[in-house]
């Protein structure tokens, strides 16, 4: 695999990655490849989420097992044997994507490959793994990230079948705080890894303006990627969220309503409290304004 060619979608998962992958798919000589979760076998969460709910005080702050156990000699992925492990790992994960790059069909080498990543929280690792591979911050406001998930996370949402489950009442505040906490964790990461890019490599965008200006977005994003950008109009009006059929839009499903704002009239007071004491810090590192604002009526 020439890493080149090899584009990374790096930020929270329910910012509009998927949505973004679609349409970048549209052009020509791109081979998209839809969450391969590196992140969550690389990058497994310490403390687990349940500390958030039953931890004796505070839990600790949110890490991996990457960093927390990285000077123990024996763990698989230690520093010690960083020079063992390092490339193996490398040639692995380009085997696989080699692989699905020839299953599309495109096997002469000019393909790109824009790989939407949602455990995030190794972007790091991924962007040291191959360094001349290029990097899409897509970034979205943390309460909108953590509403849109709590909504999946209730009886008939898309997600059980992948793991998610009916959050009790008692259970909504325990799980805004988890969620809270890898937002915060993840867009930190990502955007370590993103300064650690060079900038003509790199590209941040915001689900915002991605939403208010589809087409400009996906312009800045051919340049990036060398697309023919004379596309871009057509690609986003194709993908906007009013064209989608009624039946596959809605609360209960994966494209829910492209609402930004919409935390302060779906969590109550304590809730939001509960987030902003989580994230705060984070929102206002990121241009989000961290204050709390008046609960409005559903």
């Amino acid at each position: 695999m020439d890493e080149r060619r090899l584009i990374w979608i790096f930020g929270s998962s329910r910012s509009g990655s998927t949505w973004l992958l679609k349409m970048l798919s549209e052009f020509d000589g791109v081979v998209p490849i839809d969450d391969p979760h590196l992140g969550h076998h690389l990058g497994v969460w310490r403390p687990i989420p349940l500390a958030w709910a039953v931890a004796d005080g505070e839990p600790p702050d949110l890490t991996t097992l990457l960093d927390l156990k990285a000077e123990e000699p024996c763990y698989f992925f230690s520093e010690r044997h960083r020079e063992s492990w390092w490339e193996p790992l490398r040639q692995l994960i380009a085997a696989r994507f080699d692989s699905q790059v020839a299953e599309h069909g495109s096997e002469d080498g000019r393909a790109l490959l824009v790989v939407k990543e949602p455990g995030s929280h190794v972007a790091p690792l991924l962007t040291a793994l191959f360094p001349a591979g290029r990097l899409i911050f897509l970034l979205r406001d943390g309460r909108d990230v953590v509403d849109s998930w709590l909504a999946a996370y209730r009886e008939g949402a898309w997600a059980i079948p992948g793991g998610a489950f009916p959050v009790s009442e008692q259970g909504r505040i325990p799980l805004i705080r988890w969620l809270s906490a890898v937002w915060a964790y993840r867009s930190r990461a990502v955007r370590d890894a993103y300064e650690a890019t060079r900038p003509e490599n790199r590209l941040m965008l915001r689900y915002e303006d991605l939403l208010g200006e589809a087409t400009r977005s996906l312009e800045r994003l051919c340049d990036l990627l060398g697309l023919d950008r004379r596309e871009a109009a057509a690609v986003a009006a194709r993908h906007s969220f009013e064209r989608l059929p009624p039946g596959s839009r809605g609360p209960h499903l994966r494209e829910r309503a492209a609402s930004p704002g919409a935390w302060r009239r779906n969590l109550t007071e304590n809730e939001q409290q509960a987030m902003h004491a989580e994230i705060g810090g984070a929102l206002a590192e990121f241009g989000y304004d961290p204050v709390v604002p008046p609960v409005v009526a559903a």
